[in-house]
């Protein structure tokens, strides 16, 4: 696969800023949607195949535009 989901490896991106002491979560509404993620996961109602499948079927400009939101702060 070569699409936007799988960036790693490519250049051009520029460098990764992370920030001094960077918290795990940023905001509270991070930390619960991993909470839910990983109880869903538990009880086996998706698999990590299944999630990413439904990443790699959103448009690139969808996922590049919503990755960068995550990101931008």
């Amino acid at each position: 696969m070569n699409g936007p989901h799988d960036v790693g490896g490519m250049h051009g991106f520029g460098p990764v800023v992370r920030e001094e002491n960077e918290p795990v979560f940023h905001d509270e509404w991070e930390k619960q949607v991993v909470g839910v993620m990983w109880a869903a996961w538990a009880r086996r109602l998706y698999s990590l195949d299944e999630m990413r499948h439904g990443i790699e079927r959103m448009s690139p400009a969808n996922y590049l535009v919503l990755r960068h939101a995550d990101y931008a702060g």
